[in-house]
């Protein structure tokens, strides 16, 4: 079976469903790889007939501020003694230091850091928890999660899918090349918020008081 074929029997469904999911579950807190995945599907639908992005879309940006949403709620119930267990779970994501960092965008940005981490791989998935913990008015983080949400998203479908159709005698090629460019936006996204960590965690360290000893 040609592979063009091929595709043409994924279904719509399936594909939809699976943005929506993975993005959903990647706001909400969890590692996953939302980006490629959207990247990837908007790239499918610049040549299946059958995925419409518009649609595809559109279930990215719900999947992105109801995870998000859904995040906030989370974070705003289980508070500091939640980042602290994520801390242990996955130390990788949720070291002190990404919190640390993750927290002086929000003093810094406010309601803002929750628009402009969509568009940063690593804080997408701090942004809704950790706004919960904040404390963040929902009013405010709801603005900001709906602008982002439908920004990014709609607009990496809208970019991939265009950049797919004019580039259609090359396309699979370009696809190999539109999904090692997300994996290196995204590394390069994560390195640079792991130096600052760093820089955090050290800063954070240095102004802690030394330990009196205790009098005999």
């Amino acid at each position: 079976m040609h592979v063009q074929e091929w595709l043409d029997t994924v279904p719509p469904a399936a594909v939809y469903a699976l943005v929506g999911l993975v993005i959903g579950l990647e706001s909400l807190g969890i590692p996953l790889p939302g980006e490629i995945i959207l990247v990837s599907a908007a790239l499918l639908s610049s040549q299946h007939a059958g995925i419409n992005p518009v649609v595809l879309g559109a279930c990215a940006s719900v999947g992105a501020v109801v995870g998000d949403s859904i995040g906030y709620a989370i974070g705003r119930k289980g508070g500091r003694p939640l980042l602290a267990w994520l801390g242990d779970k996955f130390p990788r994501h949720f070291s002190e230091g990404h919190v640390a960092t993750a927290e002086r965008s929000f003093e810094k940005w406010g309601m803002w850091a929750v628009f402009f981490g969509r568009f940063v791989a690593l804080l997408r998935i701090f942004a809704g928890p950790l706004a919960g913990v904040l404390r963040m008015p929902y009013w405010k983080f709801l603005i900001a999660n709906v602008l982002g949400g439908i920004i990014w998203a709609g607009g990496t479908t809208a970019v991939i899918y265009y950049v797919g159709i004019v580039a259609e005698s090359w396309l699979k090629k370009f696809s190999w090349l539109g999904l090692v460019l997300a994996v290196l936006i995204g590394l390069t996204s994560m390195l640079v918020l792991k130096r600052k960590a760093k820089k955090a965690t050290a800063e954070t360290q240095a102004a802690e008081p030394e330990p009196v000893p205790a009098a005999e």
